[in-house]
């Protein structure tokens, strides 16, 4: 039973060198090649291309007809009558000035709010492909836990075995522990089962072929909690992207509501044209139209108030999405830190105890000392202990990707 407590000691320590699933590898990889993050980097570019699009002058309009007396026929009296004529004429909208620069300043807010929307696209993929990546190590350290003590539970049936031979053991002890041995192998399947649903989550994200075979991730240190709580906080409002986003749009709604009061102010057309009169002198014309806000009471002004109602929801936006932030990054540092210390009680503390007494246990069975059913429950009480320390390493290394994502930094 030396061995046995050896194989907990080393537990979590890096294994000798081979070919291993390496996550910073895996996440190069989904960062050029996931699907999701590619479309998100389209509407990126759309958005980005927005801004000129909105600055620009409307397009001109260029006009070409004639004015006829005494027939409709084209140019009719041309040369004899002196209102009759052929020519074009060109025109061109011109928006108040202010108003394009303003447009194009809010198609740039939606740009950087859309560039925040990336990132937190990026973000998402890479804490899915992390957590997806612990999940699979998760997998195959259960597997091996659960195998080893499959062994070792296989020798226990054993020796009872051989104690019943000779009439020093009842028959139920072999029973209870084939069950357990049952109850192990059951647990192996849904392991198995956990693995690779993990394994086929990690191909779907790096948009690799469906049933590709990824290697074993390698033996994980336990990790460690290194920065305080007000340090993830500081970290948010720095770089958050929902943050970030919320206030981008807090600017937008800003810039809206000046380019809704600069509609107070006409947009005007100047035109031109040349008119052909035949024989007589030729014509030329020059104009200016102006759009006046005649309805303002009943269009600039309601759209000056939907602005500014609009600006106080970003505003509200923001409020609300640094409560819930504060809220979920409060909740999975609580969760990291509390499954640190539980790993660090298991690894130092419950499961070596345990072990100790399974260990103390087997010679008392063998001489008569112990019964059987204390045996089994000191067996079982290990691996529950082994796994409990592993789930708690899975729930604290998803905790750490969770506020990664959250936090837009790493930790």
């Amino acid at each position: 039973m030396t061995r046995y407590l050896f194989l907990f000691v080393t537990l979590g320590l890096p294994m000798a060198a081979q070919e291993r699933l390496d996550l910073g590898t895996l996440i190069d990889e989904a960062l050029r090649n996931n699907r999701e993050i590619l479309a998100a980097q389209k509407r990126l570019e759309a958005a980005r291309l927005r801004p000129a699009q909105a600055s620009t002058l409307p397009e001109p309009m260029f006009s070409l007809g004639y004015t006829s007396n005494g027939s409709p026929r084209p140019v009719a009296g041309l040369g004899m009558e002196p209102t009759s004529n052929a020519g074009f004429s060109v025109s061109q909208e011109i928006p108040f000035p202010g108003k394009r620069k303003l447009r194009g300043e809010v198609a740039e807010k939606d740009a950087e709010a859309e560039l925040q929307q990336y990132r937190a696209f990026e973000l998402n993929v890479v804490s899915r492909v992390t957590q997806a990546y612990h999940w699979l190590h998760h997998g195959y350290a259960a597997i091996d836990i659960l195998e080893r003590n499959r062994d070792l539970l296989r020798k226990f049936i054993r020796i009872a075995e051989a104690r019943y031979s000779v009439g020093r053991a009842a028959q139920q002890d072999i029973l209870k522990a084939q069950t357990q041995l049952s109850i192990l192998e059951t647990r192996i399947v849904k392991m198995e089962t956990d693995k690779r649903a993990a394994e086929a989550e990690l191909v779907s994200l790096l948009n690799r072929p469906p049933g590709t075979q990824l290697a074993r991730p390698p033996d994980i240190p336990p990790g460690e909690l290194a920065v305080t709580l007000e340090e993830i906080y500081a970290r948010a409002r720095e770089k958050a992207p929902a943050l970030r986003k919320e206030q981008k749009m807090i600017e937008r709604a800003e810039l809206a509501v000046n380019l809704a009061r600069k509609d107070y102010y006409p947009d005007y057309t100047p035109s031109g044209g040349y008119f052909n009169q035949g024989r007589l002198a030729d014509m030329y014309q020059f104009r200016v139209d102006f759009k006046l806000p005649a309805y303002f009471w009943r269009k600039q002004r309601p759209a000056v108030a939907e602005q500014a109602a609009k600006l106080s929801e970003s505003r509200r936006n923001y409020e609300a999405a640094n409560q819930a932030l504060h809220f979920r990054l409060k909740d999975q540092y609580l969760m990291a830190q509390a499954s640190f210390r539980l790993m660090e009680m298991y690894s130092k503390t419950v499961v070596p105890q345990a072990a100790l007494a399974l260990e103390s246990s087997i010679p008392g069975y063998e001489t008569g000392a112990v019964d059987f059913l204390s045996l089994l429950t000191n067996f079982m009480t290990v691996v529950e202990y082994e796994l409990n320390y592993h789930e708690e390493m899975l729930n604290f290394q998803l905790a750490l990707a969770r506020l990664e994502e959250l936090t837009g930094a790493p930790l």
